[in-house]
């Protein structure tokens, strides 16, 4: 259970989900063309969660310190997982990741798509050893790399098959999850700020220069209150233009999206203990989730 909490399983499965969603509930059902069958497909969810353990791994070991103020009881590496092992699991589920990363690229006939796993990986540590201790910058590099494992599933389905037949079908669907994977981002950069106003006591010991650091908690929650208008607004708008006469869609996104982005919005303004920070990032995550698990009800959009 150690070894799976320190991979983050939950969210691994999560990114998987996704994934299987895009191709199986966005793109199949429309007869678009892909490119993957299941076999290929599964190697590219494999070779993504894989890169995501790696860099969950590299991050636990980079915040012992933190970790053991922010979050003593829940610490894992040099407790029941050693350092040294948590090293040699960061580096082979590297190797798996940028392995299939190479086959896959070869298989779609695009070798140039390998370079996006190295980056991937190399992304991932230098966030951990580096960039995270850096103004914002951390939190938009992290919150790049969540709404990437979307992307890829585009650019590995829809690019390679693409001709001037199809050309207009093919941009409309990857605009599509392009929208997702920007709604992805934003939710996360938001919840990287709530995480780091939730963790100022540790990030300030080990020297860090996060956001609420910088500025202070009160000002930090501030502009998570206003960040938050972003979303709403956003999701909003998709509403109205998207989906006004599909009354089932309408409560979908109103119970289950906006409803809690406001509900998040209220309780942002008022925050400051560490239970109540760490309550808005947990909604936060439920808010992408089901953001992200409207996909099943697309066709239901497309068809209209």
């Amino acid at each position: 259970m150690n070894f799976l909490n320190l991979i983050r399983w939950k969210n691994l499965i999560m990114i998987a989900l996704v994934q299987f969603l895009i191709k199986y509930a966005l793109l199949e059902p429309f007869g678009v063309t892909i490119t993957l069958n299941l076999f290929g497909f599964s190697l590219l969810v494999i070779a993504t969660i894989c890169l995501a353990a790696a860099g969950y791994i590299i991050n636990d070991i980079y915040d012992i310190e933190t970790d053991s103020v922010n979050k003593p009881n829940k610490v894992i590496v040099g407790k029941t997982i050693s350092e040294k092992m948590a090293n040699t699991l960061f580096i082979s589920f590297n190797v798996i990741g940028v392995a299939l990363g190479f086959y896959l690229s070869h298989l779609v006939g695009k070798s140039g798509f390998f370079t996006l796993f190295v980056i991937i990986s190399a992304l991932l540590y230098v966030y951990a050893s580096y960039l995270k201790q850096i103004l914002i910058i951390g939190n938009i590099v992290v919150s790049l790399l969540v709404s990437l494992s979307i992307i890829i599933v585009g650019l590995f389905e829809l690019l390679p098959v693409i001709t001037p037949q199809n050309q207009e079908t093919q941009i409309t669907f990857f605009k599509i999850i392009l929208d997702y994977a920007i709604f992805a981002f934003v939710i996360n950069f938001i919840r990287e700020i709530v995480k780091d106003i939730e963790d100022i006591d540790g990030d300030y010991k080990a020297g860090m220069n996060t956001l609420p650091i910088a500025i202070g908690r009160e000002r930090a929650s501030k502009i998570v209150f206003i960040l938050l208008l972003i979303p709403l607004f956003g999701v909003v708008y998709y509403v109205v233009i998207n989906l006004y006469k599909q009354l089932f869609l309408v409560g979908y996104f109103l119970l289950f999206i906006i409803a809690p982005l406001l509900y998040i919005i209220i309780k942002s303004y008022s925050a400051e203990t560490k239970k109540e920070f760490h309550f808005i990032s947990n909604m936060l995550k439920l808010v992408m989730l089901f953001g992200l698990l409207s996909l099943i009800l697309y066709k239901y959009i497309l068809l209209e």
